[in-house]
């Protein structure tokens, strides 16, 4: 398999796992806007803490994106997934800062009076 080959098959990769913790971010604003917080929720912000926490074991970079290094000398911020530059630039800040959003609304639902 050619080296661009691979990198295609990691942006391909990288950009689904990208859209699945997207939508659990948005599922976990959806599940705290609406009070609608189950069990599924609170896996949810599981699956996302967990994100998290292998983003700070490698050093805020996802590990698609060290592997995706060796096939690529590109600087964008874009160059291992399928996203605007921008946004790939400002992915972390953006969705962490919905995830808050939503992990607050949750807490704030789960534990109203």
């Amino acid at each position: 398999m050619k080296p661009s080959d691979k990198l295609l098959f990691i942006k391909v990769i990288h950009t689904l796992i990208w859209v699945f913790f997207v939508s659990v971010i948005f599922y976990i604003v959806y599940s705290g806007a609406t009070d609608q917080v189950s069990v599924y929720t609170w896996i949810a912000i599981g699956l996302i803490v967990g994100e998290g926490l292998t983003l700070l074991v490698f050093r805020m970079f996802c590990p698609l994106t060290l592997i995706a290094r060796k096939y690529s000398d590109s600087d964008k911020d874009n160059f291992d997934i399928f996203l605007p530059n921008w946004l790939a630039k400002h992915n972390k800040v953006i969705f962490t800062t919905i995830f808050i959003v939503g992990l607050i609304l949750v807490l704030w639902r789960t534990f109203e009076s």
